[in-house]
């Protein structure tokens, strides 16, 4: 069966941590994959702020959208690990880029690689639009 493969660029832009929480656990003691997404969101929100890219406006209702996302799970976090995710900007085009994460325990190892495509959208009209040119600046592209 093929695997997920993420691939990871050589540079990135922002990092953020965040703990694991005891209610971001599963059933097996360590950090659940609906936990892991959540958290993937909440960096990249943050990571948008930085560049100064809100996922949604509500005044205007423009935003972004997730279009896709993949996570390759390399390895348990636990309660009480401290999460550092690097994130980047990838495959910028017209209409949106990637996010690419990669996570780590404040320890150094490694527990996952991810991506998510966001796609600029107009929640008024329902249809997406093109990416801001003045965002595209602030997105420095990293292969």
């Amino acid at each position: 069966m093929a695997r997920v493969k993420v691939a990871l660029p050589e540079t990135f832009l922002f990092t953020v941590k965040i703990p694991v929480r005891i209610t971001d656990l599963n059933y097996g003691a360590h950090l659940g994959n609906d936990a892991l997404l959540s958290i993937l969101h909440e960096a990249r929100v943050q990571f948008l702020q930085h560049i100064g890219l809100p996922e949604f406006e509500p005044e205007t209702q423009l935003g972004l959208i997730m279009a896709d996302v993949a996570i390759e799970y390399k390895g348990e976090a636990f309660h009480g690990d401290v999460l550092h995710i690097q994130l980047a900007a990838a495959d910028l085009n017209k209409y949106g880029f990637d996010v690419a994460y990669w996570v780590k325990a404040q320890d150094d190892r490694e527990i996952a690689r991810a991506k998510t495509g966001m796609l600029c959208f107009d929640y008024n009209t329902r249809k997406l639009r093109a990416l801001p040119t003045g965002i595209i600046a602030r997105l420095p592209e990293h292969k």
